[in-house]
Protein backbone atom coordinates (compact mmCIF):
# COMPACT_ATOMS: atom_id res chain seq x y z
CA UNK A 1 0.00 0.00 0.00
CA UNK A 2 0.93 3.52 -0.60
CA UNK A 3 2.27 5.41 2.53
CA UNK A 4 2.72 8.84 2.74
CA UNK A 5 5.82 9.30 5.54
CA UNK A 6 6.61 12.18 7.46
CA UNK A 7 9.61 13.31 5.44
CA UNK A 8 9.19 16.12 2.84
CA UNK A 9 11.70 17.06 0.34
CA UNK A 10 13.53 20.22 0.43
CA UNK A 11 11.22 21.76 -1.98
CA UNK A 12 8.34 21.05 0.49
CA UNK A 13 6.28 18.51 -1.16
CA UNK A 14 5.61 15.28 0.66
CA UNK A 15 7.98 12.24 0.20
CA UNK A 16 5.38 9.06 -0.79
CA UNK A 17 7.31 5.81 -0.70
CA UNK A 18 5.59 2.54 -2.09
CA UNK A 19 6.40 -0.54 -0.15
CA UNK A 20 4.83 -4.42 0.14
CA UNK A 21 0.79 -3.84 -0.45
CA UNK A 22 0.57 -3.92 -4.45
CA UNK A 23 -3.42 -5.30 -4.42
CA UNK A 24 -3.87 -8.34 -5.29
CA UNK A 25 -5.11 -9.60 -8.90
CA UNK A 26 -8.69 -8.51 -9.87
CA UNK A 27 -10.78 -8.79 -12.22
CA UNK A 28 -10.28 -5.54 -14.67
CA UNK A 29 -12.64 -3.30 -15.37
CA UNK A 30 -12.79 -2.83 -18.96
CA UNK A 31 -13.07 -0.37 -21.26
CA UNK A 32 -15.88 1.75 -19.67
CA UNK A 33 -14.71 4.99 -22.08
CA UNK A 34 -12.64 3.62 -24.88
CA UNK A 35 -15.20 4.96 -27.77
CA UNK A 36 -15.60 8.39 -25.88
CA UNK A 37 -11.61 8.61 -26.05
CA UNK A 38 -11.32 7.38 -29.49
CA UNK A 39 -13.15 10.16 -30.85
CA UNK A 40 -11.42 12.70 -28.70
CA UNK A 41 -8.00 11.31 -30.08
CA UNK A 42 -9.71 12.02 -33.27
CA UNK A 43 -10.97 15.21 -33.10
CA UNK A 44 -7.70 16.58 -31.65
CA UNK A 45 -4.94 14.73 -32.74
CA UNK A 46 -5.42 12.72 -35.58
CA UNK A 47 -7.06 9.37 -37.57
CA UNK A 48 -6.65 6.36 -34.90
CA UNK A 49 -4.71 4.13 -36.68
CA UNK A 50 -4.87 0.96 -34.67
CA UNK A 51 -5.38 0.04 -30.72
CA UNK A 52 -2.56 -2.29 -28.95
CA UNK A 53 -5.04 -4.10 -26.65
CA UNK A 54 -4.03 -5.89 -23.53
CA UNK A 55 -4.29 -9.57 -23.76
CA UNK A 56 -4.64 -10.28 -19.53
CA UNK A 57 -5.10 -7.44 -17.55
CA UNK A 58 -5.18 -6.63 -13.96
CA UNK A 59 -7.55 -4.51 -12.13
CA UNK A 60 -8.06 -2.42 -15.37
CA UNK A 61 -7.97 -3.07 -18.90
CA UNK A 62 -5.11 -0.79 -20.89
CA UNK A 63 -5.65 -0.17 -23.97
CA UNK A 64 -2.91 2.04 -26.46
CA UNK A 65 -4.28 4.17 -28.95
CA UNK A 66 -2.11 4.81 -31.51
CA UNK A 67 -1.84 8.06 -34.03
CA UNK A 68 0.99 7.60 -36.59
CA UNK A 69 3.24 10.91 -37.83
CA UNK A 70 2.09 13.25 -40.67
CA UNK A 71 3.38 16.38 -42.00
CA UNK A 72 0.96 18.46 -39.26
CA UNK A 73 2.24 16.27 -36.24
CA UNK A 74 5.67 14.30 -37.18
CA UNK A 75 5.84 12.32 -34.25
CA UNK A 76 4.34 9.04 -33.16
CA UNK A 77 1.79 9.65 -30.62
CA UNK A 78 0.16 6.81 -28.01
CA UNK A 79 -2.86 7.65 -25.77
CA UNK A 80 -3.80 4.99 -23.04
CA UNK A 81 -7.73 3.90 -22.26
CA UNK A 82 -8.82 1.99 -19.26
CA UNK A 83 -6.57 4.05 -16.97
CA UNK A 84 -9.99 6.45 -16.02
CA UNK A 85 -12.07 3.49 -15.53
CA UNK A 86 -11.99 3.67 -12.11
CA UNK A 87 -11.14 6.77 -9.65
CA UNK A 88 -7.88 7.10 -8.25
CA UNK A 89 -7.66 8.05 -4.43
CA UNK A 90 -7.03 11.24 -4.79
CA UNK A 91 -6.77 13.05 -0.71
CA UNK A 92 -10.02 15.09 0.14
CA UNK A 93 -7.57 17.83 0.98
CA UNK A 94 -6.26 17.90 -2.75
CA UNK A 95 -7.59 19.58 -5.25
CA UNK A 96 -6.45 17.26 -8.72
CA UNK A 97 -8.31 15.13 -10.72
CA UNK A 98 -10.04 11.35 -9.64
CA UNK A 99 -9.74 10.15 -13.66
CA UNK A 100 -6.72 10.38 -15.64
CA UNK A 101 -5.44 8.96 -18.94
CA UNK A 102 -1.25 9.17 -20.35
CA UNK A 103 -0.01 10.35 -23.11
CA UNK A 104 3.13 9.25 -24.87
CA UNK A 105 4.99 10.98 -27.48
CA UNK A 106 7.63 9.54 -29.88
CA UNK A 107 10.25 11.26 -32.66
CA UNK A 108 9.73 10.21 -36.22
CA UNK A 109 12.47 7.45 -36.44
CA UNK A 110 10.88 5.47 -33.52
CA UNK A 111 9.97 1.73 -34.55
CA UNK A 112 6.26 0.88 -33.41
CA UNK A 113 4.93 -2.10 -34.38
CA UNK A 114 4.66 -5.76 -32.72
CA UNK A 115 7.91 -6.81 -34.22
CA UNK A 116 9.79 -3.91 -33.08
CA UNK A 117 8.69 -4.53 -29.59
CA UNK A 118 10.26 -7.57 -28.89
CA UNK A 119 13.22 -5.22 -28.27
CA UNK A 120 13.39 -3.17 -25.10
CA UNK A 121 14.62 -0.14 -26.84
CA UNK A 122 11.92 0.28 -28.50
CA UNK A 123 9.32 -0.62 -26.51
CA UNK A 124 9.92 0.70 -22.78
CA UNK A 125 7.57 4.00 -23.28
CA UNK A 126 4.45 1.79 -24.19
CA UNK A 127 5.47 -0.53 -21.07
CA UNK A 128 5.89 2.64 -18.82
CA UNK A 129 2.23 3.79 -20.30
CA UNK A 130 0.98 0.44 -18.54
CA UNK A 131 2.29 0.75 -15.78
CA UNK A 132 1.69 3.95 -14.93
CA UNK A 133 -2.33 3.86 -16.41
CA UNK A 134 -2.66 0.74 -13.73
CA UNK A 135 -0.06 2.45 -10.87
CA UNK A 136 -2.83 4.18 -8.90
CA UNK A 137 -5.14 1.38 -9.02
CA UNK A 138 -2.63 -1.34 -7.66
CA UNK A 139 -1.79 0.82 -4.68
CA UNK A 140 -4.70 2.91 -3.86
CA UNK A 141 -2.45 6.00 -5.00
CA UNK A 142 -2.79 8.76 -7.48
CA UNK A 143 -1.03 10.35 -9.79
CA UNK A 144 -1.05 14.25 -10.93
CA UNK A 145 1.14 17.13 -12.15
CA UNK A 146 4.56 17.07 -11.76
CA UNK A 147 4.60 13.60 -9.69
CA UNK A 148 8.04 11.51 -10.91
CA UNK A 149 8.21 8.06 -10.28
CA UNK A 150 11.92 6.52 -10.29
CA UNK A 151 12.55 3.55 -12.71
CA UNK A 152 13.05 1.22 -9.33
CA UNK A 153 14.55 1.97 -6.05
CA UNK A 154 17.16 2.88 -7.29
CA UNK A 155 16.50 3.98 -10.58
CA UNK A 156 17.36 2.37 -13.07
CA UNK A 157 17.73 3.18 -17.04
CA UNK A 158 14.63 1.85 -18.89
CA UNK A 159 16.78 -0.08 -21.68
CA UNK A 160 20.81 0.04 -22.61
CA UNK A 161 20.40 2.55 -24.90
CA UNK A 162 19.82 5.59 -22.76
CA UNK A 163 20.22 6.88 -19.35
CA UNK A 164 17.29 8.30 -18.12
CA UNK A 165 15.33 6.62 -15.50
CA UNK A 166 12.54 8.49 -14.01
CA UNK A 167 9.46 10.04 -15.42
CA UNK A 168 7.45 13.09 -14.56
CA UNK A 169 4.08 13.70 -15.68
CA UNK A 170 3.17 17.19 -17.35
CA UNK A 171 1.14 18.33 -20.02
CA UNK A 172 2.19 17.60 -23.09
CA UNK A 173 3.00 20.98 -24.53
CA UNK A 174 2.49 18.97 -28.58
CA UNK A 175 -1.08 19.00 -28.37
CA UNK A 176 -3.53 21.46 -28.60
CA UNK A 177 -5.07 22.87 -25.24
CA UNK A 178 -8.73 21.40 -26.01
CA UNK A 179 -7.01 17.64 -25.81
CA UNK A 180 -6.43 18.03 -22.29
CA UNK A 181 -9.47 17.21 -20.32
CA UNK A 182 -12.70 15.13 -21.86
CA UNK A 183 -16.14 15.11 -20.32
CA UNK A 184 -17.79 12.19 -19.87
CA UNK A 185 -20.50 13.25 -17.27
CA UNK A 186 -21.26 15.99 -15.23
CA UNK A 187 -19.46 13.46 -12.09
CA UNK A 188 -16.53 12.64 -14.57
CA UNK A 189 -13.67 14.69 -16.31
CA UNK A 190 -11.27 12.84 -17.91
CA UNK A 191 -7.50 14.52 -17.93
CA UNK A 192 -4.66 13.80 -19.77
CA UNK A 193 -0.81 13.86 -18.83
CA UNK A 194 2.11 13.55 -20.60
CA UNK A 195 5.09 10.90 -19.30
CA UNK A 196 8.29 12.69 -19.34
CA UNK A 197 11.20 10.71 -18.99
CA UNK A 198 13.90 12.18 -16.99
CA UNK A 199 17.56 11.13 -15.78
CA UNK A 200 18.59 10.63 -12.16
CA UNK A 201 19.60 14.22 -11.69
CA UNK A 202 16.47 15.98 -12.94
CA UNK A 203 14.65 13.63 -10.62
CA UNK A 204 16.69 15.21 -7.55
CA UNK A 205 16.56 18.48 -9.02
CA UNK A 206 12.93 18.19 -8.92
CA UNK A 207 12.80 16.74 -5.01
CA UNK A 208 15.20 19.76 -4.24
CA UNK A 209 13.89 23.02 -5.41
CA UNK A 210 10.17 22.04 -7.25
CA UNK A 211 9.06 21.05 -10.55
CA UNK A 212 9.31 24.61 -11.29
CA UNK A 213 13.14 25.02 -11.24
CA UNK A 214 13.21 21.43 -13.46
CA UNK A 215 10.68 23.15 -15.91
CA UNK A 216 12.77 26.34 -16.12
CA UNK A 217 15.70 24.16 -17.44
CA UNK A 218 13.67 22.52 -19.69
CA UNK A 219 12.64 25.91 -21.30
CA UNK A 220 16.60 27.06 -21.46
CA UNK A 221 17.42 23.76 -23.19
CA UNK A 222 14.24 23.26 -25.25
CA UNK A 223 13.25 19.94 -23.97
CA UNK A 224 9.76 18.77 -24.48
CA UNK A 225 7.92 16.13 -23.75
CA UNK A 226 8.86 14.03 -27.43
CA UNK A 227 10.75 11.50 -26.20
CA UNK A 228 14.95 11.81 -27.12
CA UNK A 229 16.75 8.91 -25.92
CA UNK A 230 20.18 10.70 -25.74
CA UNK A 231 18.91 14.39 -25.02
CA UNK A 232 20.73 16.64 -23.16
CA UNK A 233 20.49 16.26 -19.15
CA UNK A 234 19.66 19.51 -18.13
CA UNK A 235 21.01 19.31 -14.79
CA UNK A 236 24.62 17.58 -15.30
CA UNK A 237 26.17 18.67 -11.93
CA UNK A 238 29.42 20.54 -12.17
CA UNK A 239 31.56 21.42 -9.40
CA UNK A 240 29.08 19.55 -6.92
CA UNK A 241 26.58 21.92 -8.10
CA UNK A 242 23.23 21.32 -10.18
Amino acid sequence: MSKESNLVSLSGSPIFTYTDGEKEWQAPHGEECIEEISTHIERHLGEVSGVFHELVSDTVHIDVHYVKPTQERPYHTLVTSGMSDLPMSVPEQVDATRFMELVVTLPEEWLVDQEAFANEAWYWPIRQLKYLARFPHKYDTWLGWGHTLPNGQPAEPFADNTRLSGVILLPSVNVPEEFFTLEINPEKTIEFYSIVPLYEEEMNLKLARGTDALLERFDKHGISDIIQIGRQNTCKKRFGFF
